[in-house]
């Protein structure tokens, strides 16, 4: 069960979750989200230390994205707008990164969209559905997963606390990479509560 955390933006904070043995690191660059990446942290992990930074946009320019790819060395793109399969396709080619294709999900048929996404992304994330692009802190109806059948492997997120590891490592869906976790482990936007961090892995590896 792979692990992303998301909306990280302070140097410090950062080498302390890099600390832990998580997956995928995701610095965003949307300017309307209050986790925006303005300036480049004082810390940030190496693709050695096995930290898969993510750059998180929405609708943007293939050719900011490539320019963030650079700058950050960056290992994934999530794409969290609009983005069409070709789209994503065009970003893989253009920057030899992993591609994640966000899927915002109201009802269970809409997770039936990713099929759409097949071949044309590494991974996609399946989150709840919300007024803008920031993240919503809560769960959409995740009993729809283990009858879903999409041939691309998926994240869950959205609203997923420390109260959801059990339950997240007793579901039976093969799909399912692994999880994206944000504001529920939020002392403040951008600033993770480590230790917490660290007990909801615990406890999704069952320890």
């Amino acid at each position: 069960m792979k692990v992303k955390v998301c909306g990280m933006r302070d140097g410090e904070n950062i080498r302390r979750l890099s600390a832990l043995e998580i997956d995928y690191m995701g610095l965003i660059f949307y300017p309307a989200s209050p986790r925006h990446v303005a300036e480049r942290p004082k810390f940030l992990p190496d693709a050695a230390d096995g930290i898969k930074l993510t750059g998180v946009f929405v609708d943007a320019p293939v050719e900011v994205i490539m320019e963030k790819v650079a700058e950050y060395s960056l290992s994934a793109v999530q794409l969290h707008g609009s983005e069409t399969p070709g789209f994503c396709r065009h970003v893989m080619e253009r920057t030899g990164a992993e591609v994640i294709k966000a899927l915002h999900i109201s009802v269970p048929g809409d997770i039936e969209k990713g099929k759409e996404y097949a071949g044309y992304c590494n991974f996609l994330l399946l989150d709840t559905a919300c007024s803008g692009y920031g993240g919503s802190g809560r769960r959409f109806d995740w009993g729809a997963l283990e009858s879903c059948n999409l041939e691309t492997p998926f994240f869950l997120s959205g609203g997923i606390d420390l109260s959801c590891a059990a339950g997240i490592a007793a579901m039976n869906c093969p799909g399912m990479a692994g999880v994206d976790i944000n504001s529920r482990f939020e002392i403040s936007p951008g600033i993770k509560d480590i230790e917490l961090i660290k007990s909801f892995m615990d406890k999704l590896k069952g320890e």
